[in-house]
């Protein structure tokens, strides 16, 4: 008998309303940690989140779906630049690098923060695209909370989209 046919398979979470406060507190607490920045929650804007960088991180076991990270180009090398110097503004892998990990930081977080998730949810590998010309289609069912968070005059989105 293997590992994997001993261990019984996690419960599956399902979505709670009340996640938008701990997404909040998470994305909060990872921009102050990684790049010394006090963000404030501004009313989400209409229609999809904005930005020509995307960072995206998977969740799978008791909890699926993803966490996302969207904002401007400039907005993501001024964080770069925070977390890794100057030069991460001007090293475009280095921005995405920098997002990515944000994003990764903001979904270990917050599954820590969410009863049975952190031992029964994993994460994958950050995902970061470039570009503004693209949609995201997600299966359904799904549920999903967004924050927008002002930075210097922009607005980064954070969303959480779960797939019952």
């Amino acid at each position: 008998m293997t590992l994997a046919t001993k261990t019984s398979s996690p419960t599956a979470v399902r979505f709670d309303p009340y996640w938008k406060s701990i997404m909040e507190c998470a994305a909060v607490e990872v921009f102050e940690l990684m790049a010394g920045l006090r963000l404030e929650l501004v009313a989400t804007p209409g229609g999809e989140a904005q930005g020509e960088q995307t960072a995206m991180v998977g969740m799978a076991g008791a909890l699926r779906g993803m966490i996302t990270v969207r904002c401007s180009r400039s907005a993501a090398g001024k964080l770069a630049s925070l977390m890794l110097g100057q030069d991460g503004a001007t090293n475009p892998a280095m921005t995405r690098d920098a997002l990515g990990e944000i994003c990764n930081m903001i979904a270990g977080n917050f599954k820590a923060k969410v009863s049975n998730l952190a031992d029964h949810c994993m994460l994958s590998v950050p995902t970061v695209i470039t570009g503004e010309d693209y949609a995201m289609d997600t299966a359904s069912p799904h549920d999903s909370v967004t924050l927008a968070l002002a930075y210097e005059g922009e607005c980064i989105c954070v969303s959480l989209i779960t797939h019952s």
